[in-house]
């Protein structure tokens, strides 16, 4: 019997800037530790994204013990403290969520302004700033950073490779921006799952992840296109969203490797009901 087995580990400090792949990464509280602690807000304090501004997607991040870097073309590196002490506490808006940040720099708003050609302000979530999960899904305890909406985006390799198969393409998966990739399963397997265990920690998978605009973008050329979004309208329909990958919350804190055994632990119907 094939194994299920953790194969990718993506952290996205920046949310809507370009991840990181990494091999062994800690998890805490709000997930793996430093995924989207940062944000780009506009001057009405609601989020940016790749939907509106594709050219975060060339801007890299990288980490080492105590900076987050932002590097860009033809500009000088940005170097920042990974963990921001102090900063103006500013009430920012993710989709329909209401949740406090604080400021960072005006050295760092400047910086992106300029590679954006848009203006915009870099904000953090310190440790003391709570943003709760929707409660329709999770429980009190749940938390999560700057993510749409939880801490995790897991998606199985062969969901990809049927979906590009359909395509007659080849898109790679950091189009579609998962925390976790599985290998081992069939394509949309995962549409089943409602508890897992990958490694050390417990997962809970209440809610297919809809889908946007940003995996139309080339993440290294920011150039648009229809696909898969034209595919996905036909093969992933559901009362008129597209999905792929299921959204998931973490029951304990640990650490991940790519090569984690993945333990389904509960199954149900499938979500969305495609199958």
């Amino acid at each position: 019997m094939t194994q299920f087995l953790l194969s990718q580990i993506n952290i996205y400090p920046v949310k809507s800037l370009a991840g990181i792949s990494v091999n062994s990464w800690p998890v805490n509280a709000t997930g793996l530790v430093h995924d989207r602690k940062w944000m780009l807000i506009d001057h009405n304090r609601q989020f940016l994204s790749q939907r509106v501004l594709p050219g975060m997607a060339l801007i890299k991040t990288a980490l080492t013990d105590n900076s987050l870097i932002l590097s860009s073309p033809d500009m000088e590196n940005l170097c920042l403290e990974l963990e921001p002490v102090g900063g103006d506490v500013i009430n920012s808006t993710i989709w329909l969520d209401q949740c406090d940040a604080r400021s960072v720099s005006k050295e760092a708003d400047q910086w992106l302004s300029f590679v954006l050609k848009q203006e915009c302000q870099l904000v953090y979530q310190p440790e003391e700033m709570i943003r709760p999960v929707d409660p329709a899904y999770a429980k009190p305890s749940d938390k999560v950073a700057f993510s749409d909406g939880f801490p995790f985006l897991i998606v199985s390799e062969n969901s990809l490779t049927e979906l590009n198969n359909q395509m007659q393409l080849n898109l790679p998966m950091a189009r579609f921006r998962p925390n976790l990739v599985i290998s081992g399963c069939p394509a949309y397997t995962e549409d089943g799952w409602r508890e897992i265990s990958i490694g050390e920690i417990d997962f809970r998978l209440p809610k297919p992840c809809s889908r946007c605009s940003v995996p139309t973008i080339n993440p290294e050329t920011a150039e648009t296109g229809k696909e898969p979004l034209t595919t996905l309208n036909r093969t992933r329909k559901w009362q008129n969203k597209v999905y792929f990958g299921q959204n998931a919350l973490h029951d304990q804190t640990g650490h991940l490797t790519i090569g984690d055994t993945v333990t389904i632990k509960l199954s149900g119907a499938n979500q969305p009901p495609l199958q």
